[in-house]
């Protein structure tokens, strides 16, 4: 059964055109919301035009600061972002990038978990070890802004399962679940490792992409 869910608008529509460091350019169509349940100023982004008889491919992609925008290698965020947006771009779909930094513990508290990954405990027990749960995103918003945008049924693009049940939870129909490529280096292995092993992610830390 699906959860209710107050009926979120769309705020603001506007064309920006989007280039990455690597030289890769797009143009997006950007929208804000109102009365998204948390309250958080999320953001969809418009890429390219489904096929017809095709469903939107959708990623759900949570705020990351260190490797979004500073390209910190000690997470993978950065570079599935980037897939993201040229992988939409390519079938049309949206990217929503959700305000939910840390797995949803917030910066400063990421930055804290960095520091107990140094003493040794992994990226999940170091937010539980910091009184936080091992993952506190919520999508009920990714719901939210899906359906104030008019779209029915999506492929979600993640390696990440627990993203397609909650959509699904929330009234989302996900036909299919895409994987991401697994952007493997020496300074974010053990976290890749930890995805994979503790909240049983589709990635295969062999096969880099």
């Amino acid at each position: 059964m699906s959860e209710s869910l107050p009926v979120a608008t769309i705020r603001t529509q506007v064309t920006v055109p989007l280039r990455f460091p690597d030289g890769y350019a797009t143009t997006a169509r950007l929208f804000t919301f109102d009365n998204l349940v948390d309250g958080r100023e999320h953001i969809a982004f418009a890429l390219g035009e489904p096929n017809s008889g095709t469903v939107p491919l959708v990623r759900p992609h949570s705020e990351c600061l260190t490797g979004d925008v500073f390209g910190s290698q000690r997470c993978d965020c950065g570079p599935q972002l980037r897939e993201a947006v040229q992988r939409i771009a390519e079938v049309g779909g949206y990217l929503l990038y959700l305000r939910q930094e840390g797995r949803g513990i917030g910066l400063y508290a990421k930055l804290d978990a960095y520091a107990l990954q140094d003493a040794g405990l992994d990226t999940y027990e170091a937010n539980v070890a910091l009184g936080h749960a091992e993952d506190e995103r919520d999508y009920s918003v990714a719901a939210q802004m899906l359906a104030a945008l008019g779209v029915g049924p999506i492929a979600v693009l993640s390696n990440n399962p627990e993203k397609t049940e909650q959509l699904s939870r929330l009234g989302v129909t996900v036909t299919e679940q895409v994987p991401t490529g697994v952007f493997l280096s020496p300074a974010n292995a053990d976290y890749l490792a930890a995805k994979a092993s503790r909240a049983a992610r589709t990635a295969d830390l062999p096969f880099v992409r």
